[in-house]
């Protein structure tokens, strides 16, 4: 994932249209935090009692460079209330995994999707054991193939109706832990394809879904180690390819809002670097994690993001 974390917190980053420098604070503390959702209380939702933001580390970060919407734009959005629809892409195992379980855990119906069919139904037969039947749906979706992703659209729509949150998490590392001379094009072309082809379909799909739902929906593209511009060596392809997660997911913010959309909105999450298996291939655990310098374990992270997300979704 993007950026080090230090022993004692995990670092998380969000970059959201509705929180900006432009109102004279830097979120970091959760008390700054609170204050960036007070300004705009009276044009949103409140958070229910049940999920409230608790112990954020103060080195949490809501940041954007984006411009932050007009008052009235939010009195023009359908109200989006729990249980959510929730869709999680490469979501079968690791950060994406987790966030399933968490979202399940707090009442919502969840989908979950991979390129591999017998993750799929291993992974849903799970979650159904630990949940229920009627609240976890599961397909396979290769993020690389548009065909693919309108199928999924397809399948949720039958199955939900519509989709509240819509989570890029697929990823992939496909030449492992070394450096970029000794990748074959093969490996390139799977993590180019995977990490921004793939991204930029899916925020398609779901824009073009959201845009037809009365109630819009809200979009977080996860990006990964280099997003930050800092260098990725041994994973030189995935960092570059996750420095662009964020540039499309500013680009696709300005597009809305020159297409004056309300309700539909798009966010980019960085967790921080973790520990998991995208990462580790190719390189044993204590090597791996003091050359990255990876302090965080998903547990943490898995639960920032998802308070971090419910935190945005009542913007």
């Amino acid at each position: 994932m993007a950026s080090s974390t230090s022993s004692s917190s995990s670092s998380l980053l969000l970059t959201s249209p509705f929180i900006s420098h432009n109102h004279g604070f830097f979120i970091s503390p959760s008390s700054q935090i609170r204050l960036s959702l007070y300004k705009f209380k009276s044009f949103t939702l409140s958070i229910p009692r049940s999920r409230k933001i608790s112990n954020i580390p103060a080195n949490s970060l809501v940041n954007s460079n984006s411009v932050s919407p007009k008052p009235e734009e939010f009195q023009q959005k359908e109200p989006m209330v729990p249980p959510y629809n929730v869709l999680i892409t490469g979501s079968t195992k690791g950060i994406g995994y987790a966030l399933a379980r968490q979202f399940l855990k707090e009442g919502d119906n969840v989908v979950i999707c991979s390129r591999s069919a017998e993750r799929v139904e291993s992974s849903v037969q799970s979650l159904r054991e630990e949940f229920g039947e009627q609240r976890v749906w599961g397909t396979k979706c290769d993020v690389r193939e548009g065909e693919d992703v309108k199928n999924l659209v397809a399948f949720l729509q039958k199955n939900l109706k519509y989709i509240d949150i819509w989570i890029n998490n697929a990823g992939s590392n496909a030449y492992s832990f070394k450096p970029l001379v000794e990748a074959s094009d093969e490996d390139l072309i799977e993590v180019v394809t995977t990490n921004a082809l793939g991204l930029m379909i899916c925020c398609r799909e779901a824009i073009k879904m959201m845009l037809n739902q009365p109630r819009g929906g809200h979009i977080f593209n996860i990006d990964g180690a280099g997003s930050d511009g800092r260098p990725t060596p041994r994973f030189a392809a995935y960092g570059a390819t996750k420095r662009s997660v964020v540039h499309l997911t500013k680009s696709l913010q300005a597009e809305l809002r020159m297409q004056d959309v309300k309700n539909v909105v798009v966010h980019n999450l960085s967790p921080g670097m973790v520990t998991t298996d995208l990462l580790m291939s190719g390189a044993d655990t204590k090597q791996a994690k003091f050359f990255i310098n990876v302090l965080a374990e998903p547990p943490e992270v898995v639960r920032l993001c998802f308070e971090f997300l419910y935190l945005h979704i009542d913007i």
